[in-house]
C-alpha cells in the first residue's frame, strides 16, 4: 500500500501528550480503515504534528481521524518511505520514546536542507580526468564532514548532494567546512556553491520537502557568498547562538525581499528556458520591474545580467544532458534554447574554454 504524511496545524495548548494520545486513538481503530499507523512527529513550539502512515487512500487517513480523535489533516502526501527515513532519520516509533510512561514522541519534523553544488568552471581537455577525481574525492570529503555534524546525506549525484539536518548551528559549521576544504586546494576550475534554508515536510507541494529544497537551490544562484543562507536560517542560527550576530568568513545570508525575488526569477526561469524566444525583455515584464531596476538588482543579487543569467542557466542545463550522453550536439541545442549549434559551441567555448563536440568526447 502506498505511505503517506499528513499536517496538522495544531491550535494553541495542544501539546506532545495530546498528540501521543491522538495516535494512540488512531492505532486503536486503524484496522478497520485497512491503515496502518507508522509514527509522528510534533513539535510544540512551531504548532505542528504530522503523520506517517499506511493507507490505501487519502480519504482512508481523513476518515480514521475524524473517528478516532476528530482532527482532520490540513494536507496529505504521497512520500516515499526511503526519503522519509533519509530526512527525518525514523519511519517508525521510536523504541523508546522521551517520556516512557506516556510515550510521548517531542521530536520535530522541521529540518534544516542543505544543497552543495560542485561547478565545474573550466574543462580544458587536459584536465578534465583531475577535475572528475577532484570531484569524487570531494565527494567523499563532504560526506565525512556531514556525519561528523549530525547531518544526513539524502541524495547525491555527480555534481551535488542534498543533506538534511536537525540542528542550524551543526548545518553552518558543517557548510563552512566544506567551503574551507575547498579553499585549502588548488582546484581553480571548481567553484562550490552552498544553499541552506529550512522547512517543514507537507507544504502545498506535491513532495516531501519540496519547498525547503527548491529555496536551498535556489540561493545557489547568489552571488553573495559561497554558503548562502536564507533569513530564516540565519534568525534561527543566531536565537541557537545567544542572539549573537551571524559572522562566519565567506557565510552570507539573502534578506527576506532578496529570497523571495530570487524564488520568483528561479521560478519563471524553470518555465522559460529553453524557449529560444525568451528574452531579458520577458523577465522584466513577469517580474514587473523596469528595464533598469531588473538589471540593477539582478546585477546585485546574482551577479549577471538578465541575458547572461538566462544563458548561463541554459549551459548548465546543456552540461548535464552533455554528461549524461542522452542527446547530440545539435538536439541539446534546441533542447536547451539556443537558437541554431553554431551560437551553441561559441557561448559554451567562452563559458568553458572547450568545445561541446570536444567535452562530449573526453566524458
Amino acid at each position: 500500500m502506498p505511505v503517506y504524511m499528513d499536517f496538522h496545524d495544531l491550535p494553541d495548548g495542544v501539546t506532545a501528550a495530546h498528540i501521543a494520545e491522538m495516535h494512540q486513538e488512531d492505532l486503536k481503530i486503524e484496522h478497520k480503515y485497512n491503515c496502518r499507523g507508522l509514527t509522528y512527529w510534533c513539535d510544540e513550539r512551531r504548532h505542528t504534528a504530522f503523520c506517517l502512515i499506511e493507507a490505501p487512500n487519502e480519504q482512508a487517513i481523513k476518515e480514521l481521524h475524524e473517528k478516532s480523535h476528530g482532527a482532520v489533516p490540513q494536507r496529505i502526501i504521497e512520500v516515499n518511505d526511503l526519503l522519509v527515513q533519509s530526512f527525518l532519520g525514523r519511519i517508525q516509533d521510536p523504541e523508546k520514546a522521551p517520556n516512557t510512561n506516556h510515550h510521548i514522541i517531542d521530536d520535530s519534523a522541521y529540518r534544516i536542507i542543505m544543497v552543495v553544488n560542485i561547478n565545474k568552471k573550466v574543462l580544458r581537455t587536459d584536465t578534465l580526468d583531475i577535475l572528475q577525481a577532484a570531484i569524487r574525492g570531494y565527494r567523499k570529503s563532504i560526506i565525512n564532514n556531514v556525519s561528523n555534524h549530525k547531518g544526513r546525506v539524502v541524495k547525491q549525484d555527480a555534481n551535488s548532494l542534498l543533506i538534511s539536518f536537525i540542528n542550524v548551528t551543526n548545518a553552518v559549521e558543517c557548510a563552512f567546512k566544506i567551503q574551507k576544504l575547498h579553499n585549502c586546494v588548488i582546484t581553480p576550475d571548481l567553484e562550490f556553491k552552498i544553499g541552506i534554508s529550512a522547512g517543514f515536510p507537507v507544504t502545498e507541494r506535491k513532495t516531501i520537502f519540496e519547498d525547503a529544497i527548491k529555496e536551498a537551490n535556489y540561493l545557489c544562484y547568489s552571488m553573495n557568498g559561497n554558503v548562502i543562507l536564507s533569513p530564516e536560517v540565519k534568525e534561527e542560527y543566531e536565537s541557537e547562538n545567544q542572539n549573537n550576530p551571524m559572522n562566519i568568513t565567506g557565510v552570507m545570508s539573502l534578506t527576506l525581499v532578496e529570497k523571495e525575488f530570487v524564488i520568483k526569477l528561479l521560478e519563471y526561469t524553470e518555465t522559460v528556458w529553453n524557449d529560444s524566444n525568451t528574452s531579458a525583455l520577458d523577465f522584466s515584464e513577469h517580474l514587473g520591474f523596469s528595464k533598469s531596476k531588473l538589471y540593477r538588482t539582478m546585477m546585485s543579487i546574482t551577479g549577471k545580467s538578465p541575458n547572461n543569467f538566462l544563458k548561463n542557466y541554459r549551459l548548465n542545463k546543456a552540461l548535464e544532458l552533455l554528461d549524461r550522453h542522452v542527446s547530440n550536439i545539435s538536439e541539446i541545442t534546441y533542447q536547451t534554447g539556443f537558437s541554431s549549434p553554431t551560437y551553441f559551441s561559441k557561448c559554451f567555448h567562452e563559458a568553458y574554454d572547450i568545445l561541446p563536440s570536444k567535452y562530449m568526447k573526453q566524458v
